[in-house]
């Protein structure tokens, strides 16, 4: 029986048996049936063992276990159904975990997970001290690369083909691409193309084509994969050609790059279509339907022995196998509990509404006032709520497709010709962008707004999703500008803060609902500003020896935990500081000179992040008696899924794990 790590902070590295697990956050066996032949099969090996006849009952007992799964322990659904045939077929063909298959995002790898030994575990995936929600190595040999963000698929697979062939008895072994239609519109799957077209190697590139990514497909890229077509048997003939003209002499290695552009010239002239992939001399086949597995094992037995780079294109439907994913891949790409045999969700109690909701009706109040005003995302629109602003504002809304670093720098561009962007795009999508925020926006101090969702610890989505650095890797900038909000109506003024700054600036804000703070603010008034570099005290005391100082929305849990204090009758005080970059300095002074004790708490890493910058104002400004201070945020780790409310409290971020530490401080005072 396989095991997985059991630390969501990844610190110990000691291993549980999920089978045996007895914690309910963890879970234990499946709830569903496991179906008669799925039952048989606890490795690909038992996959293969099948007649190829079998394999469409596999796939449909696949889909059917994930049904139920799925409708009780919520994850990537629409993306998961539409890849059963692919991952199966590439399972039954190649020697796996010998030959590798390599994941893009991992949306899709559900199947791969349920026939690579971890089907009894299944019911744990995205919980605390579970399966993850995308493939790791750390969890399995049959997980290659760690996949959770777009387009990288093919760069990593590139590296592990042209090592192979420089490791002895490695020169046979097969590595496979898997990527989807908006993940290779990407700048850095392109950039992988290239490179593969330039090197010795015999990667495979699967493009699993659903029309779809988690919104709709934008581009040219796009279109002109939906037109594709090329024949097998053609590629069947022309390699005979070729290998006929090269047995005797009239092709060498040298030449073949301007034979394959001769005949691809060729070929283009007569079809009236062209082909971006021969023209980086890559070998094209398809497209097929990737929803059928044995017409899918055949072209892969096919073509799998080819020498040199190739692409094969397979059309998909996101959410195959249930009528409503299929009608609505959008909502089914992450829908949420639901009744497996009606498709109906349970509806939404009303409650606070979420952060990117303020955002996004905040910025279409803006944007009514302001023509200057525009929007970009990196395909999110519905996941940021800039579709708000697409359906108010289309001419002046840019949904730019999975092209953070693009985003970033056509942002640029706008703000040098005069318009004011707000980019929304989530944390720990960002960081691919970096160069781009500092070369194109901040060296020229551009006006450009940076919303980031999701900052912070995201919960299920673990390890690849956790929006943890952003305040790190902003705040040492020159001239941005880096604030959090504690509550929607701060949200909504930092916003109109930033409509009317003539430079960049970053407001970081997590996932999930508001507080139940209603806002201030009607639709038809004025958003007030804030002061730039400006915080707030939330509650002082004559008595207090300790003070609070907390960025963004874990000030909620900061509040919390004065509260807890205050009833034992321990006196703190608290402020939310709003601003990481300019710090308050006047509130700074106050502070260290009234306090005993100083506790920094953010929801981001401790290295260089919140706590860091009011540890440097301490050291450069305080000439007098320097007071402890104490930083809570996320350890040097790596953070893997769980619930936020679980992981903030092996964090100890959360509300009991704040005053924990405070009455073990003025417990204990050496212990500093």
């Amino acid at each position: 029986m396989e095991e997985i790590s059991s630390t969501p902070l990844g610190v110990e590295k000691e291993k549980v048996s999920v089978e045996s697990a007895t914690d309910p956050a963890i879970g234990s066996t499946p709830t569903c049936t496991v179906p008669p032949l799925l039952a048989r099969i606890s490795s690909p090996e038992d996959l293969r063992q099948l007649p190829v006849g079998a394999l469409p009952e596999v796939c449909r007992e696949l889909r059917s276990f994930l049904i139920k799964s799925l409708s009780e322990n919520p994850g990537h659904f629409a993306s998961s159904m539409g890849a059963v045939e692919i991952i199966v077929a590439l399972h039954y063909v190649f020697n796996t975990p010998f030959d590798r298959i390599v994941f893009d995002v991992g949306h899709q790898a559900y199947a791969h997970k349920l026939l690579t030994g971890r089907l009894h575990q299944f019911s744990t995936q995205r919980k605390f001290g579970g399966l993850s929600g995308f493939p790791t190595p750390l969890e399995s040999p049959y997980d290659t690369f760690v996949a959770g963000h777009a387009s990288n698929s093919i760069s990593a697979a590139l590296g592990m083909a042209i090592a192979d062939t420089l490791t002895p008895g490695c020169e046979n072994r097969k590595t496979v691409a898997l990527i989807g239609d908006a993940s290779i519109s990407g700048g850095l799957a392109f950039e992988g193309l290239n490179n593969a077209a330039n090197n010795p190697n015999d990667l495979l590139i699967i493009l699993n084509d659903n029309e779809m990514s988690i919104d709709d497909n934008v581009g040219a890229l796009h279109r002109y994969l939906s037109d594709l077509s090329t024949s097998l048997g053609y590629n069947r003939l022309r390699k005979k050609v070729y290998d006929a003209f090269r047995n005797r002499g009239y092709i060498g290695d040298q030449g073949k790059g301007r034979i394959l552009r001769f005949n691809n010239s060729i070929k283009a002239l007569v079809s009236n279509q062209q082909n971006i992939f021969e023209g980086l001399n890559i070998r094209y086949f398809g497209p097929f339907d990737g929803n059928d597995v044995e017409k899918v094992v055949k072209v892969l037995s096919e073509i799998k022995d080819m020498k040199g780079p190739r692409i094969l294109h397979l059309h998909t439907v996101k959410g195959k196998g249930f009528p409503k994913a299929e009608a609505d891949p959008t909502t089914w790409h992450a829908p949420g509990c639901f009744n497996p045999e009606s498709g109906e969700r349970p509806a939404k109690a009303a409650s606070a509404p979420l952060w990117q909701e303020v955002f996004g009706k905040t910025l279409v109040r803006l944007a009514g006032r302001d023509e200057n005003i525009v929007g970009i995302t990196a395909a999110m629109p519905s996941g940021t709520s800039m579709s708000m602003m697409l359906k108010e504002f289309p001419k002046r809304t840019f949904d730019v497709g999975i092209s953070e670093g693009h985003a970033v720098t056509f942002a640029g561009g706008l703000a040098a010709a005069g318009k004011h962007p707000f980019v929304a795009i989530y944390s720990s999508f960002l960081q691919r962008a970096y160069d781009n925020i500092i070369h194109d926006v901040c060296i020229q101090g551009l006006p450009v707004t940076f919303c980031i969702d999701r900052a912070g610890l995201v919960g299920e989505d673990g390890v690849t999703h956790h929006g943890l650095f952003d305040l790190a890797y902003l705040r040492c900038i020159p001239g941005m500008m880096v604030a959090a909000p504690m509550d929607a109506p701060t949200l909504q003024s930092l916003m109109a803060t930033a409509a009317c700054h003539n430079g960049p600036m970053a407001i970081r804000y997590p996932r999930g609902k508001t507080p139940a703070i209603p806002s201030p603010y009607s639709a038809d008034s004025e958003i007030p500003r804030l002061e730039i570099g400006k915080g707030r005290f939330l509650s002082q005391s004559a008595d207090a020896q300790t003070a609070i100082l907390s960025i963004g929305e874990i000030g909620n849990e900061a509040s919390k935990a004065v509260d807890m204090l205050k009833d034992k009758g321990i006196e703190v005080d608290h402020y939310d500081m709003i601003w990481v970059k300019p710090l308050d300095s006047d509130l700074l002074r106050e502070i260290s000179s009234r306090y005993k004790t100083i506790v920094t708490v953010e929801d981001g890493a401790l290295e260089g992040g919140f706590g860091s910058a009011v540890a440097q104002w301490l050291a450069r400004n305080n000439d007098a008696v320097t007071p402890q201070l104490i930083q809570l945020g996320i350890p040097d780790e790596w953070i893997a899924q769980g619930s936020v409310a679980q992981l903030r409290s092996v964090a100890e971020i959360d509300a009991v794990s704040i005053a924990d530490k405070i009455i073990h401080i003025q417990s204990n005072p050496q212990s500093l």
